[in-house]
């Protein structure tokens, strides 16, 4: 199936990606990837190796989460025109925020581990503000509300707890190299970083699917072609 689909997009471009964002597993694609990485943030990086959320990262969360509602507002119907308008409103609004979310944060995180680098540094508070005002942290301090120091993204246990073996590895891991990474030892990618491939990459997909879609479109309405 999937040589099947390569040749097909090989052989007609424009005609394939645009049956592509017609169909729903693209926009259930980009809903999973995103929700997927918020889950895996709250559930296995905060709650189980203690890696507190900064101002930031919730704001990421924010814009993945966006993301996820356009991805499957598209879904019910990528051939509805007004659902696909919303979807993609949503995914593009939740990607852009994002990038200037993930490069702030990456600022902030480069600024912390330069020792004069801390002069100036801004975007680092515990009383988040949410676009549109939404009291999210309120709702939700769990997944919303920031307990944690922006590029300080280290492990930080409470005093008595018992760690399994599992977590004593990981914990190990990132405090050795003095936060997240996508590759620890080689301090590669920090969280930052990673969050913003996953936006820029998402966002390249995005574009080029609303592009097909609108020369499709230009080639079959006779009004756009004059």
């Amino acid at each position: 199936m999937f040589k099947e689909s390569w040749k097909e997009l090989c052989s007609s471009p424009v005609d394939t990606l645009f049956k592509w964002q017609n169909q729903r597993f693209l926009w259930v694609l980009m809903a999973v990837a995103m929700g997927g990485l918020v889950l895996l943030a709250h559930s296995f990086f905060q709650i189980y190796l203690y890696m507190a959320p900064c101002e930031q990262c919730v704001y990421i969360r924010f814009a993945m989460l966006v993301m996820v509602a356009g991805g499957l507002i598209a879904a019910i119907n990528p051939k509805n025109i007004v659902l696909k308008l919303i979807g993609c409103v949503a995914a593009f609004y939740g990607a852009i925020t994002g990038i200037m979310y993930s490069i702030k944060l990456n600022k902030i995180h480069h600024a912390v581990h330069d020792p004069e680098g801390l002069f100036g540094v801004q975007g680092c508070s515990t009383e988040p503000h949410f676009p549109f005002n939404l009291p999210l942290a309120r709702w939700s301090a769990e997944w919303f509300k920031p307990t944690g120091d922006c590029g300080y993204d280290a492990p930080v246990v409470p005093d008595g707890t018992t760690l399994d073996s599992v977590q004593q590895w990981f914990i190990n891991m990132y405090t050795a190299s003095e936060g997240w990474y996508l590759i620890p030892s080689l301090k590669f990618m920090n969280m930052a970083q990673s969050c913003l491939l996953a936006f820029v990459v998402v966002l390249a997909v995005l574009v080029i699917m609303v592009v097909v879609w609108g020369m499709k479109a230009a080639q079959t309405n006779p009004l756009l072609r004059k």
